[in-house]
């Protein structure tokens, strides 16, 4: 009978696990260990008084009774707290983590002989805010969660963890630990990469009064949003996973020398059949779900340029209950519709925004 959970590490994803759970289990006792006792922080304040936690731990040693701990911390992180756990938790617990990277876990829950015990999981979801002041049980809803058992995980300590993900609104999806690091490299880690050395091709060689800058509003600032992510975290998450990046970086290498190619041969068809190859499979991506980056809700509208009228698509939406993240004019226009970009926190919110501006005379586009 699963009745305690532990946590490691509570910020946003912590914090939005551990809230979907309480909507579901308000009998459950929720304990995050608090490694900077006797001071307690602000986020941690927020959780006892909102009553998502139960209680404060600052001993690692207070964790012997939990059925289950979720190691949330940076990857490097939870793997140094594996040896101090190895001699506190009882036999059947459960222990998981929430990491994108997976390979090295794994290794140190062999050496350890955890293997019974761990059950690897990565919720694919996040925020470009952090914090358990951020976090919330929607950022878990229709969110990928894959869990990465070990040949020893027990098949009812699987079973179980399946059907806490589908509780928590996620959807669980059960994968090799070698598999998911390939498949992270390829569609999360690479993109982060790439998105950072965009932004830093346009800032190593901008001109002296920031033209690149200037106008790198629109749809470079979109496809670079990644680049604003933690720097620590991203060279833990690199540092973490080489071999399959290395793999990646390499494989986009090759890719941009048949660009490169194909631009100094004036080969147009070439260039045609590999734009047409890339939109139709980007097209064919589902965009019910959230996957390893971020999703982010957002709609564009056509308004005039009059004053205030940022201020009355705001009212509108305000008197609809819709909140906005962000909003702001599109100066760069190139690859957008719509001279305002209206940002939400959900994806209801877009849709009720699109809904409610629908009654007056302000396209919108998606």
């Amino acid at each position: 009978m699963i009745s305690d959970i532990g946590f490691v590490g509570f910020g946003l994803i912590a914090g939005s696990i551990a809230k979907a759970i309480r909507l579901k289990h308000p009998d459950f006792n929720i304990y995050v260990y608090n490694r900077n006792a006797p001071k307690v922080k602000d986020s941690l304040k927020l959780a006892l008084s909102d009553g998502t936690v139960n209680e404060l731990y600052s001993d690692l040693d207070s964790f012997s009774n939990c059925d289950i701990i979720f190691l949330c911390a940076p990857v490097l992180t939870n793997i140094s707290y594996l040896e101090k756990l190895k001699h506190i938790i009882k036999k059947d617990c459960i222990l998981t983590d929430v990491g994108s990277v997976k390979g090295n876990i794994h290794k140190a829950i062999s050496e350890l002989s955890l293997d019974e015990n761990f059950i690897g999981g990565h919720p694919m979801t996040g925020s470009d805010r952090t914090g358990y002041e951020n976090s919330s049980a929607l950022l878990m809803e229709n969110a990928y969660y894959l869990l990465t058992p070990t040949p020893l995980s027990k098949k009812q300590d699987v079973e179980f963890m399946f059907d806490l993900v589908k509780e928590m609104g996620s959807l669980p999806y059960i994968v090799d630990y070698k598999k998911h690091d390939e498949i992270t490299a390829a569609i999360s880690h690479l993109p982060h990469i790439i998105a950072s050395s965009l932004v830093n091709v346009v800032h190593e060689n901008d001109d002296s009064d920031a033209h690149m800058k200037t106008f790198a509003a629109g749809g470079f600032k979109d496809i670079t949003r990644i680049a604003s992510s933690s720097p620590e975290m991203w060279q833990s998450i690199c540092l973490s996973n080489p071999e399959p990046i290395i793999k990646y970086i390499d494989i986009f290498e090759n890719n941009l020398n048949a660009f490169k190619e194909a631009i100094q041969n004036s080969d147009g068809s070439t260039l045609y059949k590999t734009f047409e190859k890339a939109r139709d499979y980007r097209n064919s991506i589902p965009s019910s779900s959230r996957g390893a980056i971020s999703k982010v809700y957002e709609i564009y509208v056509d308004v005039p340029d009059v004053p205030g009228i940022i201020a009355i698509i705001a009212t509108i939406l305000s008197s609809n209950s819709v909140s906005i993240k962000n909003i702001g004019i599109v100066h760069n226009r190139e690859f957008e519709d719509g001279v305002l970009r209206i940002e939400f926190y959900s994806r209801k919110d877009a849709v009720d925004a699109r809904d409610a501006l629908s009654k007056y005379p302000y396209p919108v586009y998606d």
